[in-house]
């Protein structure tokens, strides 16, 4: 069982609480654990990655372990902490400003 914690926006569109358990087939990376995301809630199709090229939307960001993976290959393998359910996969909402 994946965790996947959600920017506030996120989860008011999704309605759920801060942090979501998913069952990602392995590998577990990125990739896969978004399309279980969009998945489960087909209402995030389009608000994490863009619909047609499936990149990551400017202002958001996705952690692991204190590591920021948002410019990672979204194939590459999550830490175990992660994939193990021992950790959570983090989507932020970046902030942008002067």
């Amino acid at each position: 069982m994946v965790r996947v914690e959600l920017p506030q926006h996120l989860r008011t569109l999704a309605h759920v609480g801060r942090e979501v358990e998913l069952e990602v087939p392995a590998p577990v990376t990125t990739r896969s654990v978004l399309d279980a995301l969009e998945a489960r809630y087909p209402m995030l199709q389009g608000t994490i990655r863009d619909h047609g090229t499936l990149q990551r939307r400017a202002f958001l960001r996705f952690f692991a372990c204190e590591q920021d993976l948002s410019h990672d290959s979204p194939d590459a393998p999550l830490p175990d902490a992660v994939a193990s359910g021992k950790e959570p996969f983090l989507i932020i909402g970046a902030i942008a400003g002067g």
